[in-house]
């Protein structure tokens, strides 16, 4: 697997309801090279990032999930 292009069969919805820490070292572990954790309502730009994962985390969790 090249750096920055994670696991192509990977189901993001697998990271909904881990705790964040365990999200980020499994993304890492998958090959994502940019993690980003992001609070509920977070306004966010909407770029694409090749190799980025993004997580909505309440309460410690994560409660959703997309790339880019």
């Amino acid at each position: 697997m090249e750096m920055g292009q994670p696991e192509r069969d990977e189901s993001l919805d697998a990271y909904v309801g881990l705790p964040a820490d365990q999200a980020e070292r499994r993304a890492r572990d998958l090959g994502w090279t940019s993690v980003r954790r992001l609070g509920p309502h977070t306004v966010v730009t909407m770029e694409y990032r090749q190799g980025r994962i993004n997580f909505t985390v309440e309460g410690g969790r994560v409660t959703k999930c997309w790339s880019g």
